[in-house]
């Protein structure tokens, strides 16, 4: 069973999505590649979701640098371990798909990486915001480029601070 959440953000109404082992979405209004949630129960008292708000909440205030939630994400193998590795990408850090490729022992899968990222179901929470062309360049984000800049400038501001 899958339960949800609607929770604000600064980015707009984001969709928490979990099971009982853990987080298993987070979805923003218009996000490609979101089936829906059909034959969900809304749950606001689901502990995955309350933790996962929460955490949100303080990421968004400045608070918080890594989230520490359990997860659930369905994927085939080879997107689990693409997923799993974006988690190592340090708060306010970026990498290439090329980097991102080289990182999971696969540097001739680019393409098949950023396929990859570009499902990731548990979005700022799985950092694939912080995976940028080679070049510097923002590319393709299921939530949008807007919401990808925002979030890396949100980052920034952060490191800029603590510096």
């Amino acid at each position: 069973m899958i339960h949800y959440i609607e929770h604000p953000s600064p980015l707009g109404l984001l969709l928490l999505a979990a099971t009982e082992e853990g987080i298993s979405g987070l979805y923003f209004d218009e996000h490609k590649h979101f089936n829906g949630k059909a034959g969900w129960r809304h749950d606001a008292g689901q502990p995955h979701l309350i933790d996962a708000a929460r955490q949100l909440d303080e990421y968004f205030a400045g608070r918080r640098t890594v989230f520490d939630l359990p997860l659930d994400m369905a994927g085939t193998p080879f997107q689990r371990t693409v997923w799993q590795a974006l988690t190592k990408i340090p708060f306010g850090r970026t990498g290439s798909y090329t980097e991102h490729a080289q990182r999971i022992g696969n540097p001739d899968a680019v393409r098949a990486v950023g396929t990859a990222i570009g499902r990731n179901p548990v979005s700022i929470i799985v950092p694939c915001h912080r995976v940028i062309g080679r070049s510097g360049m923002l590319t393709g984000y299921a939530g949008g480029l807007e919401r990808k800049r925002y979030l890396l400038a949100l980052e920034d501001a952060r490191l800029a601070m603590r510096a």
